[in-house]
């Protein structure tokens, strides 16, 4: 077992990967600025399950897994303190970095021009600031970054998305073709995919010249709120977000049937997507820390999914178990109505992944926890507000129209 540091740990996927990291042995040191707790506040959104302190946390997994250790906790801006990252990477040298650290949902990320902008100084500068300083320190630490399936947009044209990488042959001189294996061209659909997209190049230029250990999962829509280890107590309960800026579609649709409101479909409903439970979100997390790349070895990317789903059939079967009904409303991102997807998601099933899927029974799991705290809901929180183009009239921006 080793020393790992988890950067942006209190958060929705780092909370729950840091307590299952510990309970398999490894020393776990979170890193993170409570950002995301901040940006809550900012939007009046809180999660919809009650999340207490980071200290109350700690402190509740200490009690019930005493013999893993208490979890470490530092306060540190990862993307604005360089110096207080240099200081503690070289005091902890650890063996590998969970990299979460970062603005993650693509509506607040198209909210306006300060939340644009924040989300490429935070995630831009957290990832840089990372690799310059394992470099600087000699740090042979295996980086493990989330990514996201939507770097490779929805193009909806029946091609399987490979793992990272695609091998093509290049037109030469006279009749030559040159075999190349280049990074699957990206397709941002936000500013936050954006990011994550020129994230990939960063990894890129490091582990080639730098020699750095760079794993990057390329993480499909998340779903669920509970693991094994966040089950445990109540203080270690993960956050559920419903909101229309941070507020995952399937997990939205569960909260809007417990409280009885209609189930948002934007536009069609016809865009697919890829889903993963929570759950298997920490094992893959798990699994990618015990076989990483080799030194030298070009960045390993894995697609960390386990399903796809056309948004208005999740909202069918939520409706069907529910008794939920159906608003179709406008769109406020800018994406095809109707896509296809395929994609591979061949490593981590041959790495030992059984995923867990919506047919497994923890869709009841997350109804069950959408009605215990269904009173904790603002219903003026639900609509989608951020909006991906602005029409100009008369010199001046107004937003696009769009329902509840």
């Amino acid at each position: 077992m080793g020393r790992i540091v988890v950067i942006g740990g209190d958060g929705f996927c780092g909370w729950p990967t840091s307590l299952h990291l510990s309970s398999l042995g490894h020393e776990v040191t979170i890193l993170d600025n409570l950002s995301r707790r901040r940006i809550a506040d900012e939007l009046g959104a809180q999660s919809l399950t009650p999340i207490v302190s980071p200290e109350e946390r700690l402190a509740a997994w200490a009690e019930v897994a005493p013999e893993k250790g208490a979890v470490g906790f530092i306060r540190l801006d990862v993307a604005a303190d360089y110096a207080g990252l240099r200081e503690t990477l070289a005091g902890i040298r650890p063996d590998a970095i969970i990299h979460f650290g970062e603005q993650r949902a693509a509506p607040y990320s198209m909210k306006g021009e300060a939340e644009k902008r924040y989300t490429v100084d935070n995630n831009i500068n957290a990832t840089h600031n990372l690799l310059t300083a394992l470099v600087a320190l000699g740090l042979d630490a295996h980086v493990v970054h989330l990514g996201t399936m939507g770097v490779y947009g929805y193009d909806g044209d029946g091609l399987e998305i490979p793992e990272g990488y695609l091998d093509v042959l290049v037109p030469g001189p006279g009749e030559q073709l040159f075999a190349r294996s280049i990074l699957y061209p990206t397709n941002p659909g936000s500013v936050y995919h954006l990011t994550k997209s020129l994230e990939q190049l960063m990894f890129q230029f490091y582990a080639k010249n730098d020699g750095l250990r760079i794993t990057d999962l390329h993480q499909g829509i998340v779903w669920g709120t509970q693991t094994e280890e966040t089950r445990l107590h109540a203080p270690l309960i993960n956050r559920f977000d419903y909101d229309g800026d941070y507020g995952t579609v399937l997990n939205r649709f569960l909260m809007q049937a417990a409280v009885g409101h209609p189930l948002t479909v934007h536009g069609t409903g016809g865009q697919t997507r890829a889903f993963i439970h929570i759950q298997d979100t920490v094992r893959c997390i798990a699994l990618a820390v015990a076989n990483p790349p080799g030194r030298g070895e070009r960045v390993r990317v894995r697609n960390q999914m386990t399903e796809t789903h056309r948004v208005r059939d999740l909202a069918r079967m939520v409706a069907a178990v529910t008794g939920a009904t159906i608003d179709f409303v406008d769109n406020p991102r800018l994406e095809a109505a109707e896509n296809d997807l395929r994609v591979s998601n061949r490593s981590f099933l041959d790495l030992g992944l059984n995923p867990i899927t919506l047919s497994g029974g923890l869709l009841d799991e997350t109804l069950e926890i959408s009605g215990r705290y269904a009173d904790r809901c603002d219903m003026s929180r639900i609509p989608a507000r951020s909006l991906w183009r602005q029409e100009v009239t008369g010199g001046e921006a107004s937003g696009l129209r769009m329902t509840a």
